[in-house]
């Protein structure tokens, strides 16, 4: 007598297909509307005070009353120059669209998973875990280590980055035992939050640099509404697609 084998992940193959292709197609059409809107922000509000940063990292500006008066001229003809920021603005698009299509198959993938285990996915949810993805990966960073315009000295880069990925990991972490635990580990998520700011981002011993400080403050204040309203974004227009695909 014979035992008689059923084939019993191949029944569940279909659906899981089904729901990662929704997932992939929902990414990527949320992925590069977002991107677009944070190149288009960044065009508007962004680009023109990176071009004047560069020019006091460059030497052409600065900001002591000595050169005030001082004529101001590109080292790059207006033809060149002009080439330059459209190749520059364009890869600035493309870069865009890629880093926000992988930040939304993550954010979908944890909306999926979510919605698995009891939490129903809306365009409301979607905007809400838009932005907690703002605060991972900005907000919570940007509190020790500001957005920083060219031309300013910070500390080491290795040491900067080393904190700025440890504190969006733990970041990610305390969102998300607040949201979804029970008990005391949403108490254990507001101390994973306070972690990386008690230990401290790596500074400098003194303040200096090349660039005005009013103009390094209006950059970093720009740079993180840009990243709010495009993680914003992000998250209603993943949680749109993802319920709009399934529904079809």
């Amino acid at each position: 007598m014979t035992a008689r084998t059923t084939p019993v992940t191949q029944s569940h193959s279909p659906a899981t297909r089904h729901m990662t292709r929704h997932l992939l197609t929902s990414g990527l059409f949320a992925g590069l509307a977002a991107g677009l809107v944070a190149a288009l922000l960044q065009f508007w509000l962004i680009t023109p005070l990176l071009l004047e940063g560069e020019l006091y990292e460059s030497g052409i500006r600065t900001h002591f009353a000595a050169s005030l008066n001082a004529p101001v001229q590109s080292p790059a003809g207006p033809a060149e120059g002009l080439t330059q920021n459209l190749s520059r603005h364009a890869m600035t698009a493309g870069f865009d669209m890629v880093a926000y299509t992988a930040f939304a198959l993550i954010l979908l993938a944890g909306m999926a998973l979510a919605e698995r285990f009891g939490h129903p996915l809306t365009v409301r949810s979607g905007l809400i875990w838009g932005i907690c993805g703002f605060i991972t990966m900005h907000l919570a960073p940007a509190i020790g280590l500001p957005p920083e315009l060219p031309g300013s000295v910070a500390a080491e880069v290795e040491l900067r980055q080393a904190w700025w990925l440890g504190t969006a990991v733990v970041t990610a972490i305390g969102l998300g035992l607040i949201a979804f635990g029970s008990g005391a580990l949403p108490l254990i998520g507001v101390a994973a939050l306070a972690l990386p700011h008690i230990i401290g981002a790596p500074h400098l011993d003194t303040y200096f640099g090349i660039a005005p400080p009013e103009l390094a403050a209006e950059f970093a204040s720009r740079s993180i509404g840009v990243a709010a309203a495009s993680w914003v974004a992000l998250g209603g227009l993943g949680a749109y697609f993802f319920t709009r695909n399934r529904e079809s």
